[in-house]
């Protein structure tokens, strides 16, 4: 599975900035103090655990791709990283960080349920999981229903987005999972565009 993964980022120039960066880093650091630490799950090439770092947090990046961690190393000196193999528990020990941040990575797992309790159990007691993901809601269905294009790229047989989730989707799913939601946004908001659900969850 990482081979394959590692392939993907092979496939992908260096240096390109992750979609909607800077909103997405502003949220972030805004739910993050000084010496905090944070796990990056999904790190690839480092973008945001740099700015963690820049922020005085101390982040942990994790990915399934050696290429993507190799990559984030020569982003950030000195980065802390870790491989999650497939099947394996995030190797990190329980109770371990301050901050999980999953920026854009929940709809690209395949079994979400383990997933979400493996970040449970490396957060520390009132702990943050801050998420976004694609919103799939009614507006991008009709924006995909009435555009040829959007359609096709939102339904991509290769596209390796295997979840769609909406706020009355994710919700239940961080309920069921041990999180207590504290609160779920939109983000984007122009009519028929790509909007962005932001989750804040707190493990009690």
């Amino acid at each position: 599975m990482s081979e394959q993964h590692d392939a993907i980022w092979a496939s992908l120039p260096e240096g390109l900035e992750p979609e909607g960066f800077g909103l997405r880093r502003d949220w972030l650091l805004r739910h993050v103090r000084d010496g905090q630490q944070v796990l990056d799950v999904g790190c690839g090439e480092g973008w945001f655990s740099e700015a963690l770092r820049g922020a005085g947090a101390e982040p942990v990046a994790v990915d399934v791709a050696a290429e993507a961690l190799r990559r984030a190393e020569r982003r950030v000196p000195g980065l802390v990283t870790r491989l999650w193999a497939h099947d394996e528990p995030l190797p990190l020990e329980d109770v371990s960080v301050d901050v999980v941040w999953a920026g854009e990575v929940i709809e690209h797992v395949a079994d979400v349920a383990p997933w979400l309790s493996e970040l449970r159990r490396v957060l520390r007691p009132g702990g943050t999981l801050l998420l976004t993901t694609p919103h799939v809601g009614r507006a991008a269905l009709f924006g995909a229903a009435v555009s040829k294009r959007r359609f096709e790229e939102r339904f991509e047989p290769r596209s390796d987005h295997v979840h769609f989730f909406a706020p009355s989707t994710l919700v239940p799913l961080l309920d069921d999972l041990g999180f207590d939601v504290a609160e779920t946004r939109l983000a984007g908001g122009r009519p028929l565009a790509r909007e962005t659900i932001r989750a804040r969850a707190i493990r009690p």
